[in-house]
């Protein structure tokens, strides 16, 4: 079996945090999660959802540096960002690796001519 530098491991299930601060902060994003966004519109920019986003970086960063990312990223958040992929950094980082989108290989025979430099070719 082969595997790519795509492919990621399972990802574990998630922890209970051992800080009760963190926990504080958890129970409503939950409870918001449940009752409230259900009845909103999806209109988050960024993927995973803020609210995602802020539960993993209190789960893997803690109480102050979880919230600072989590506020960051909700300030973030707003009409006139462009959004996209924006992953919890790993521990001891502030910022995420840069987001690569998965290269499309091109398909042989397609028509379209993309593999030659000036066009197709005419003879």
């Amino acid at each position: 079996m082969t595997t790519s530098g795509a492919e990621r491991p399972p990802a574990s299930p998630p922890e209970k945090p051992r800080n009760p601060l963190v926990w504080l902060l958890i129970a409503p994003v939950t409870v918001y999660r449940t009752v409230i966004s259900p009845w909103l519109p999806r209109t988050c920019r960024y993927y995973p959802s803020c609210s995602t986003y802020a539960i993993g970086a209190l789960r893997r960063h803690g109480f102050f540096k979880g919230l600072t990312l989590a506020v960051w990223r909700i300030l973030r958040c707003n009409p006139w960002s462009l959004g996209g992929v924006d992953m919890v950094p790993e521990v001891g980082r502030w910022r995420p690796e840069p987001y690569h989108r998965p290269h499309e290989e091109h398909q042989a025979g397609d028509g379209e001519g993309r593999g030659a430099v000036n066009g197709p070719r005419t003879t």
